[in-house]
């Protein structure tokens, strides 16, 4: 039986309670002092009766100092104890205790199950016969903090352990150390948790704006390249939506459960690119971390990794990047050994790649290795015919974030916007529009609360003589449009496909502009 003492915090309290249980023949096997004042005592007493208490409970409340006298189920350190027991068993990772010998000390069910013994045979059993080539109380002596992600090998599967050292009191001492608690996270579903995390601000195709023909018809193309497991590239100016149309077609995919993670590689150095994606072993170069880490393709596995600016990559990477196309294997940088992985690559870049291919910045082979599936993803210019619709829609959430009521466009704003040559594209009407709305008090957005900059025109349409007609100045216009497109798209079937307008439109406009060869 167990019992719990209401009492007074002083000298000698608990011997006079346990003399009333000495005069019964009674042991008391086990005490223990708890309340936030040390005003409680708990007994545990193994072989008390019902009856007995009835006899001992009114000697025991007139000891000096004792309020009161009640049984309990459980002594304060055995629910603790069934409450962590109950915690760890619902861990999925394994959670081990070590004391400062390399044995452990305790453990929870996964982590038994990995050990491949119940949990009760894990106490005494050494570290060393699952670690042999790790001395783990060294390295806990070594840094006398806590370790993330030290990479280790535990029957032939590869995890991350975090190691939190256990202290006596003397916390400044480094004899004080008493052990360590090892949690051991699989390495290969790191990237999952980091994936479901960042689920919540992942959008499908539903959240993707398709007010525009040319946008709808893009999404439909995307839609069915979405399925395939081919590598995907993505081509279109910045700002215009590339990296949410590549987690759309994630989520659409197959893979759409598993990690989606990005690298952005414009501006990135060679050696933190490399490290980024593909990681490093343990002691690769000075400063390294000693566990050495992951790259995202390891995060990634099973998922999707989206390269960004896939132009700016160096020599090195791309020859990294075009053998993991080739056969899915990959160097940590630093290691000899092999890693192999089934991760879906999309790229994107604004950069014309057939023309950097010829000018010897990037490899032909790597090229024709990302060019399986494409999208090109239309500047905001050439989708003015759903600007206000979309402008709507960044309206209705900057005032959402904001806190205010919605503002609606006047027709000078709808004009400004639907005038505008928008060189940021998506990305940059949506600030505009949300710093509008900021600016904006009377519920009515005007041309003075767009603040757009007129820097970024496209060099083709600068400098028109506004002296004639109307019918000289769009002829001009059209004439630059073509002339600066034509060599991207040298055939009037790419432009027309291009413009969104039929083959023999395309055809007479060159020929009238002399643009061309006229044999086509």
């Amino acid at each position: 039986m167990r019992l719990r003492f209401h009492c007074q915090n002083r000298i000698g309290i608990l011997r006079d309670i346990v003399a009333h249980f000495a005069d019964y023949g009674l042991n008391v096997a086990h005490g223990e002092v708890g309340g936030e004042h040390g005003n409680a005592i708990y007994l545990h007493v193994p072989n008390l009766l019902n009856a007995q208490l009835a006899t001992l409970k009114p000697e025991l409340e007139q000891v000096p100092g004792v309020f009161g006298v009640r049984r309990v189920g459980l002594m304060p350190s055995e629910r603790r104890h069934l409450e962590l027991d109950a915690l760890l068993s619902s861990l999925s990772d394994p959670v081990m205790s070590i004391d400062m010998e390399g044995h452990l000390v305790a453990a929870n069910r996964a982590a038994g199950q990995l050990l491949g013994v119940r949990v009760d045979e894990v106490p005494g059993l050494s570290l060393d016969r699952y670690l042999p080539d790790l001395d783990l109380p060294e390295l806990i002596r070594r840094n006398n903090a806590r370790v993330n992600g030290l990479r280790v090998k535990l029957r032939d599967t590869v995890y991350l352990a975090d190691i939190s050292p256990l202290h006596r009191e003397q916390q400044s001492d480094v004899a004080s150390l008493a052990g360590a608690v090892v949690t051991l996270h699989r390495a290969d579903r790191i990237g999952e948790r980091i994936y479901q995390v960042q689920r919540q601000e992942l959008r499908g195709f539903e959240s993707l704006f398709q007010a525009s023909p040319r946008l709808e018809a893009l999404i439909g193309e995307a839609r069915r390249m979405a399925p395939l497991d081919a590598p995907l590239l993505i081509q279109g100016e910045t700002g215009t939506g590339k990296e949410l149309l590549a987690r759309a077609c994630h989520l659409a995919s197959p893979r759409g459960q598993a990690p989606f993670m990005a690298l952005n590689c414009a501006g990135l150095p060679e050696s933190m690119a490399e490290t980024e994606l593909f990681g490093y072993a343990p002691g690769a170069f000075e400063g390294a971390r000693p566990e050495g880490k992951l790259g995202l393709l390891e995060l990634t596995a099973g998922g999707t990794i989206f390269l960004d600016e896939v132009g700016e990559t160096s020599p090195r990477m791309q020859v990294k990047l075009l053998r993991f196309l080739q056969d899915g294997s990959f160097r940590r940088v630093g290691s000899d050994e092999e890693t192999y992985l089934d991760v879906r690559v999309i790229c994107a870049t604004q950069q014309d790649l057939p023309s950097l291919c010829a000018e010897g910045r990037f490899r032909q082979d790597l090229y024709h290795r990302l060019n399986v599936l494409t999208l090109e993803v239309p500047p905001l210019r050439d989708c003015l015919d759903g600007i206000q619709a979309l402008a709507t829609h960044f309206i209705d959430r900057a005032a959402t974030q904001i806190g205010c009521p919605m503002p609606q466009l006047s027709p000078g704003a709808v004009a400004r916007l639907s005038a505008y040559h928008w060189p940021g594209n998506v990305r940059q009407l949506e600030n505009v529009l949300f710093q509008a709305v900021s600016l904006c008090e009377g519920g009515v957005i005007e041309p003075a609360h767009l603040r757009l900059p007129e820097v970024g025109r496209v060099p083709g349409l600068a400098g028109i003589d506004l002296g004639g007609s109307l019918g000289d100045i769009l002829g001009e216009v059209e004439r630059r449009v073509l002339s600066s497109l034509y060599p991207q798209h040298p055939s009037s079937r790419q432009l027309a496909k291009r413009l969104g307008v039929s083959h023999t439109t395309i055809a007479n406009k060159l020929k009238r502009h002399g643009i061309g060869s006229e044999d086509e």
